[in-house]
C-alpha cells in the first residue's frame, strides 16, 4: 500500500475496454472548442441517471437543491441494506477536468451508487458548477458550501436518513475531483463546524499539475488511453481565474509547488492517494503523497501499474473491484482510529473528573 510498483512496459486490456476509451477521447476532443469555450449542447448525448426512490442494485438515490440561485445540489445514495446501523458519509466530488459531468451523469452514478453498497457509506454526490462558464474558487466554494450546509441540524434532519453520520464525513474524488477533494478538505480543516467532521480523505488519480513537464507527462503523452498534455493544458486554461499572476504554478494546480500553501500546522485528516501505471499525471500525484508525507500528515499510496486515467469508472476491470476494498480497508482502519481516540479521551474525562 505504501510503494509505488514498477509500470508495465505495455498496457494490457480488453478491446472492449479499449473501444470505451477511444469513444471517450473522440467525445473529450469535440467538446473542447478551440476558442476555450465548451459545446454543451454535444454534451445533452451524454446518458444520464434520474433519481430512484426504489432501491436500484440495493441503493436508492434522491437529489437535493442547496443553493437555486447557482443551480447548487447534491445526489444522496442510501444503500439499504444498512438502516439501523450508524453509517459515515461520503462527500464525492466528480472528476472530468472541472469542464464535464455531472452528478447525475450516469457514469458517476453506478460508480457512486456502487461505492455506497459496498463501503457501506452514504454518499452525498456534488453537482458543482463548471468551468469555463464558472472559474476557479466557484468550484472548491461549492464543495465547502455543502459540508456546511450538512452541518445544519435542520438541513441534515430533513435530507439524510437517521442513522447517516456526519462526524465520521469523508471527502472523496477522482480526477478533478481529487483535485477539489484535497482543495475543500483544507478550507473545512480552517472552519469551525458543529457536528461535522472530516475524518478521512479518497484521493483516487487527483488531477494536478505545474509547468514543468515531469517524468510521466514526458513518457506517456500520446500514448496512454487517456488525456494527453494538449488536453490537461487546456483544462487548466479553463479553469484558471482570469487576470491571475500565476500559470499552472498556482497552488491550486501545482499543489506542492513553490506557491504551495504550507499545511504542515493544518488539521487535515487521513489521505489515501490511488495512483496508476499509464496515468500522464502519475508523477504529479506521487509528488502530492510525498508533500502530504513530507508536512507530517497521515497519507497512504495505492498503486496499480497496468491501469490509467480513470480505470475507476469502468466496472469490467478487475482493479476496479480491488480499488473499492482498499478504499474499504482505508475506512475501516480510519474509523477504528476514531473509535479508538474517543475511548481514550473519554476515560481521560473520567480520570479528570472531581471525587463527590
Amino acid at each position: 500500500m505504501e510503494s509505488a510498483a514498477k509500470t508495465p512496459k505495455s498496457l494490457t486490456l480488453p478491446w472492449t475496454t479499449r473501444i470505451t476509451l477511444w469513444l471517450l477521447d473522440i467525445g473529450l476532443n469535440l467538446i473542447m472548442r478551440k476558442d476555450g469555450t465548451v459545446n454543451r449542447g454535444l454534451l445533452k448525448l451524454v446518458p444520464l441517471t434520474p433519481p430512484s426512490s426504489e432501491p436500484i442494485n440495493g441503493v436508492k438515490t434522491y437529489d437535493v437543491v442547496v443553493d437555486p440561485t447557482r443551480k447548487l445540489w447534491f445526489r444522496v445514495f442510501v444503500p439499504t441494506q444498512y438502516t439501523v446501523e450508524d453509517l459515515p458519509v461520503m462527500v464525492f466530488c466528480h472528476g472530468s477536468g472541472y469542464i464535464v459531468a455531472s452528478a447525475d451523469t450516469q457514469l458517476y452514478d453506478d460508480f457512486c451508487r456502487k461505492f455506497a453498497r459496498e463501503l457501506h457509506v452514504i454518499v452525498v454526490s456534488v453537482d458543482y458548477r463548471l468551468a469555463p462558464e464558472h472559474r476557479h474558487p466557484a468550484q472548491h466554494e461549492d464543495g465547502l458550501d455543502v459540508l456546511k450546509f450538512l452541518d445544519v441540524e435542520e438541513n441534515r434532519s430533513k435530507w439524510l436518513p437517521g442513522n447517516a453520520n456526519i462526524s465520521k464525513c469523508f471527502i472523496a474524488g477522482d480526477s478533478a475531483g481529487g483535485n477539489m477533494a484535497h482543495h475543500v478538505a483544507v478550507r473545512a480543516s480552517q472552519f469551525n463546524f458543529q457536528q461535522l467532521q472530516v475524518v478521512g480523505l479518497v484521493s483516487i488519480q487527483p488531477f494536478f499539475g505545474g509547468e514543468e513537464r515531469i517524468g510521466s507527462e514526458i513518457r506517456l503523452n500520446g500514448t496512454a488511453p487517456v488525456l494527453t498534455l494538449k488536453q490537461t493544458d487546456w483544462f487548466w486554461n479553463a479553469f484558471l481565474p482570469l487576470g491571475e499572476p500565476y500559470n499552472r504554478d498556482h497552488p491550486v494546480v501545482n499543489v506542492s509547488g513553490r506557491y504551495a500553501v504550507d499545511i504542515s500546522k493544518m488539521d487535515l485528516p487521513p489521505t489515501i492517494v490511488v495512483v496508476a501505471g499509464f496515468d500522464i499525471l502519475r508523477d504529479w500525484q506521487i509528488r502530492y503523497y510525498e508533500w502530504l508525507k513530507k508536512s507530517g500528515k497521515e497519507v497512504y499510496l495505492v498503486d496499480y501499474p497496468n491501469m490509467f486515467h480513470g480505470f475507476n469508472l469502468l466496472p469490467e476491470l478487475p482493479e476496479s473491484d480491488q480499488l473499492i476494498l482498499e478504499v474499504k480497508d482505508f475506512i475501516h482502519n480510519v474509523l477504528n482510529k476514531v473509535f479508538t481516540a474517543l475511548i481514550r479521551n473519554l476515560k481521560q474525562m473520567t480520570l479528570n473528573e472531581p471525587l463527590l
